[in-house]
């Protein structure tokens, strides 16, 4: 063999492998847990979550009644939930701590009273 054929296999043996290798990290990494969150006139359910810091998580929403809103300030989390819509908020929490969340929309009479907390542990 010459040293080009040669070297096109290295590089290609080399390629594959590093591929492999690649491909392997992608299916080992895990999958970010769902938190599924309902809301509806005038509470979240759950309403009390506890997260892992550093963690990665997706919050689900959903409602079925009016426009709402999910704000922790804190932590500088926000989202829309729409009624009939799946809304998701990828999350890592950074802090330790409880941070309260809020619906930060206007749901009608009992609004203020909509909201929770969520406890980030080490």
């Amino acid at each position: 063999m010459t040293w080009q054929r040669d070297t096109g296999l290295w590089l290609g043996l080399l390629a594959l492998l590093g591929g492999g290798v690649i491909g392997a990290y992608v299916f080992a990494t895990p999958a970010e847990q769902v938190i599924k969150i309902g809301s509806k006139k005038f509470e979240f359910i759950p309403n009390q979550l506890t997260l892992k810091k550093g963690v990665p998580v997706i919050l689900q929403f959903t409602t079925q009644d009016v426009m709402m809103g999910f704000n922790v300030p804190e932590l500088g989390l926000r989202t829309d939930i729409i009624p009939g819509q799946v809304r998701e908020l990828h999350v890592v929490p950074n802090k330790i701590g409880n941070f309260a969340f809020v619906c930060d929309v206007f749901c009608g009479a009992g609004h203020e009273d909509m909201n929770g907390m969520l406890t980030v542990v080490e």
